[in-house]
């Protein structure tokens, strides 16, 4: 584990943790740990969105872009986050990567449940469609991109998408959450590991699903889709100590083998959530930066 990561890891155990308290209070410890750890943030044009269904959403635009156009989902859980907890790394990558990003504020549980947030990301992308003419975006360089349960919002949409004309040129998944039933050794060993504890994930899922939802639905968890051949080119993302680790390398070797050009990025010392650590861990911000360059990349192919 990096060196500042593990001291960061052990103030964390030490201190409370957001599954014994409300909703409101686990959002604001959120917001403050976003605030604490993330890294100062570029100065960049932005404005402000309503979508057609009501949900807002931010659009990114950095000095030096090109045409493509990245749609920005914020993980927390389906719970916790918003646009302004990610607005660091959000300008963080679309400076790196130059290009403009659309974040979006979907729909939170427990006040709306699956699949309440599943719908605002397919509603986002639509608008991003409808809106890349008028934003000067060639719209097949949309690039989906989120982290932890913001990445299974994307793959579930990329999977969704699968016959629409305008398609994700790439998936980036970031440490996600793929099955929310399966059996995995990560799971095991790092129940405890306070970025993310097993039972801060029973506690999070228990106010994502509805009763009687079956997390084996491919909207819940995209590793039970029978098909994935369909799926956009994807890069995913895995820390070392993350409980989420081995679904994640699970999702992308049933990608591979569906013949969809899969990349995976392998970040040993880090964990779970380190898209909001890069002030205080040098690692986690060359993370963060081999992400923009490869979205860059694939703007630019």
């Amino acid at each position: 584990m990096a060196p500042e990561i593990a001291i960061l890891m052990k103030a964390a155990a030490a201190g409370p943790d957001f599954s014994d308290g409300t909703v409101g209070e686990a959002r604001t410890s959120t917001a403050n740990d976003c605030r604490v750890f993330a890294d100062d943030a570029p100065v960049m044009e932005t404005e402000e969105f309503v979508l057609p269904g009501g949900v807002r959403a931010t659009l990114y635009r950095p000095a030096r872009r090109s045409n493509g156009l990245v749609v920005f989902v914020h993980g927390g859980g389906f719970v916790l986050g918003s646009r302004a907890d990610y607005d660091a790394p959000v300008r963080l990558i679309a400076e790196r990567a130059g290009v403009a990003v659309l974040s979006v504020e979907y729909r939170l549980a427990p006040e709306n449940r699956f699949p309440d947030p599943v719908d605002d990301v397919l509603d986002a992308w639509t608008f991003a469609v409808d809106r890349a003419a008028e934003w000067g975006v060639d719209p097949h360089k949309l690039i989906l991109l989120g982290d932890s349960a913001g990445a299974n919002l994307c793959a579930v949409a990329s999977n969704e998408l699968v016959d629409e004309k305008v398609r994700p040129r790439l998936q980036v998944l970031m440490y996600p959450v793929v099955d929310g039933v399966g059996d995995y050794p990560s799971r095991r060993e790092f129940a405890e590991n306070p970025a993310l504890t097993a039972k801060q994930i029973a506690w999070l899922a228990g106010m994502y699903l509805r009763d009687g939802q079956s997390q084996t639905d491919p909207r819940v968890s995209p590793m039970y889709v029978e098909d994935l051949s369909g799926a956009p080119a994807t890069l995913i993302t895995v820390a070392g100590f993350d409980p989420l680790r081995d679904e994640a390398l699970a999702y992308a070797s049933r990608l591979g083998e569906a013949g969809v050009p899969t990349r995976v990025m392998r970040e040993g010392g880090l964990v779970h959530g380190y898209i909001s650590y890069t002030r205080i861990s040098p690692a986690a911000r060359a993370a963060v930066d081999r992400v923009a360059d490869a979205i860059g990349r694939a703007i630019r192919i």
